[in-house]
């Protein structure tokens, strides 16, 4: 169960949005809300998407959908059905499809991008750290990460993935003459402010610096790129200096308010600000947008941007989509037989009880000084009647149609060398 950038808006996605260190808490109140259902769960947050994966053997799937929605829906402080008019809910091998497009990038607002493959990687330790990642999601994860590796080496994908760091930088090429002539400055120093600055950085800037909480990390990132470290607090006195202002911080609150940004406005005498918000939830106040000088544009906004189009574009995904649909197939097999395991565990439960039995009468009858040929006679006729009984008990029960299908299934599981049909006849 899930919601993303092609159901829910931003200021939606961002009530759903879970830092990485609330996602093992969140997962275990989950389980314990479901104790009944005894789930195996995991929760994927990104900028673009929030998503529930539960392997469940309850009887009733409905009830666990509406219980895991409530779940939610509280956490985001809406109803349960405003919240189902935004999702999507898929089960079994739609289910498996959804997570090997995900992990492949092809349900990404940004085709084939790399980043959700690592996120999903971060969501399976998030969820084994919770104790909830069980059998059946570890085999899931694992084939969709063998999947989305076979779809980057065997397709074009990556090659027609724009990201929105490249989105960013074209959008300001649009927005300013001369790159070369603008100050930029970086707030956060995780992956994505990563790939935004090296981005810019290629396009020899005037002046970079990125504002971080931690100033030791901020050090580190900017030191690549030749930039200059601040400190976040430092960060309202000083953003009147930049023209470009590129956030994506954890932050669960905008660390960007109207206020700094009507100030920064008035000491730039209204010289335009170009600001890119990459962060889900928002670093920066939604009212930034409505100020006649800045031009702000979220995650959303640069949607249009990234999205491509094309003949070989078209080609990759279908290549992607055959290696996707053979990895569904897989699983499902997967899964099938594993439903088959209890079974096989009670049949062979059954027939150590059997042999069980048989040998201690061997062995008494070896006791009594039985001849070991009789012995060994009685042995395999015990095991043999105790292997057919059942089989033939239902023969004799049935009849008509249904006695066919049984001859049928009966010739299939035990005459595997010479196939009779129902009358006798042998049949190639």
């Amino acid at each position: 169960m899930g919601l993303n950038h092609g159901t829910a808006p931003v200021e939606l996605r961002e009530r759903f949005a879970f830092a990485s260190e609330q996602v093992p808490t969140a997962l275990r109140a989950l389980r314990d809300r479901l104790i009944h259902a005894a789930p195996e769960a995991a929760l994927l947050s990104t900028c673009n998407r929030t998503e529930l994966y539960v392997a469940s053997g309850a009887t009733d799937p409905a009830l666990l959908v509406r219980s895991a929605v409530d779940w939610l829906a509280a956490k985001g402080g809406i109803g349960g059905e405003q919240l189902l008019a935004h999702t999507y809910v898929l089960e079994r091998r739609e289910a498996a499809r959804h997570a090997f497009r995900v992990a492949s990038g092809l349900d990404s607002m940004v085709l084939g991008e790399p980043q959700i493959l690592g996120q999903m990687k971060q969501a399976v330790r998030e969820a084994d750290a919770a104790g909830t990642l069980g059998t059946t999601l570890h085999q899931l994860f694992q084939r969709s990460f063998s999947v989305a590796k076979e779809v980057r080496t065997a397709t074009e994908i990556g090659a027609h993935s724009i990201s929105m760091a490249a989105a960013s930088v074209r959008l300001a090429s649009q927005l300013f003459e001369d790159l070369r002539d603008v100050r930029v400055l970086f707030v956060g120093a995780g992956e994505m402010i990563e790939l935004v600055a090296t981005h810019f950085a290629a396009r020899q800037l005037r002046a970079m610096a990125l504002a971080n909480r931690t100033l030791e990390r901020g050090e580190k990132l900017a030191s690549r790129f030749g930039a200059e470290a601040m400190r976040l607090a430092e960060m309202p006195q000083r953003l009147h200096e930049f023209d470009i202002v590129v956030s994506s911080t954890a932050s669960t609150l905008p660390i960007i308010g109207l206020g700094a940004v009507e100030r920064a406005l008035k000491a730039r005498r209204h010289r335009p600000m170009f600001m890119v918000d990459l962060a889900v939830p928002r670093d920066i106040e939604p009212e930034v947008a409505r100020l006649r000088d800045v031009y702000l544009y979220t995650v959303d906004d640069l949607a249009d941007m990234v999205r491509s189009a094309g003949e070989r574009r078209q080609a990759a995904v279908q290549q992607a989509e055959a290696i996707i649909d053979a990895g569904v197939q897989s699983f499902s097999h997967w899964l099938e037989q594993r439903a088959s395991v209890p079974l096989i565990q009670a049949l062979n439960r059954q027939a150590d009880d059997w042999r069980g039995a048989e040998i201690a009468r061997a062995r008494r009858l070896l006791a009594r000084g039985v001849d070991i040929d009789t012995v060994l006679e009685a042995l395999s006729r015990g095991l043999t009647q105790k292997l057919l009984h059942g089989t033939m008990a239902e023969l004799h029960a049935t009849e008509g149609e249904q006695r066919d299908r049984l001859a049928q299934w009966v010739s299939r599981l035990f005459l595997r060398g010479s196939v009779r049909g129902p009358g006798g006849d042998r049949q190639a």
